[in-house]
């Protein structure tokens, strides 16, 4: 037991949640992973994009592995802006506006598309066409994207970004060495006040990034029968 568990008894339990809350953040990280590679392969495969996947950096910090997914979604986001910019360009403004809304049927979207997707991409499918409404035509999925990438940064820029992500092998009393560096074992609290307050936000931003692109992958498949 550590000399400071002796005035402060709860240390132990402190310990424990840090890292259970350590591996929660982990857990939100390697999905970000995961389904920003899936719509990588998606971009890739029908938009004739040249993106690379990525993966976590075991050795590195939270954020430096923040920042790999920050970045991924940025090259992401300028193909897309890049194939905006081509449908704002071949469409009528008339078109182009029934993208941006809300009401208009994503099926009228789609065959909105459809009409100028060839000349932009030299092939017209109707999967294209999809992927181009799902994240062209769509202000919600793109504010879902941006709100992932605030947190990131927001995480990265913490006390928590400085954390190696590797921790979890050691034992507790290491885990919480690492994760507290400099900081006194008494701060303990503060570090599980840290977590959760970004874990709220991660939680939140991660369930509804996944489900966008989700969306997006299973409006390909359906389009693709």
């Amino acid at each position: 037991m550590a000399q400071s568990d002796f005035l402060y008894p709860e240390n132990p339990k402190r310990r424990q949640e840090v890292n259970r809350l350590h591996q929660q953040l982990l857990d939100c990280l390697s999905d970000s992973f995961d389904v920003t590679n899936k719509l990588t392969e998606v971009l890739n495969v029908h938009l004739g994009c040249r993106l690379a996947s990525i993966e976590m950096k075991r050795d590195g910090t939270i954020k430096e592995n923040c920042d790999i997914v920050i970045q991924a979604i940025r090259d992401i986001q300028k193909e897309v802006q890049t194939v905006d910019e081509a449908l704002k360009d071949k469409l009528e403004p008339t078109l182009y506006r029934k993208l941006q809304d809300i009401k208009e049927r994503e099926t009228e979207k789609i065959a909105i598309v459809q009409k100028v997707i060839s000349v932009i991409l030299g092939e017209a499918t109707s999967a294209a066409s999809a992927v181009a409404v799902k994240l062209v035509g769509s202000s919600v999925t793109t504010g879902i994207i941006n709100k992932l990438v605030t947190v990131l940064a927001q995480i990265g820029a913490s006390l928590l970004g400085s954390i190696g992500v590797a921790v979890l092998g050691l034992g507790i009393d290491m885990i919480v060495r690492a994760i507290l560096g400099a900081v006194e074992r008494t701060q303990l609290q503060a570090a599980i006040k840290s977590y959760e307050k970004h874990l709220v936000e991660f939680k939140s931003a991660s369930e509804k990034y996944n489900h966008a692109i989700t969306e997006v992958t299973n409006t390909v498949k359906q389009q693709m029968k």
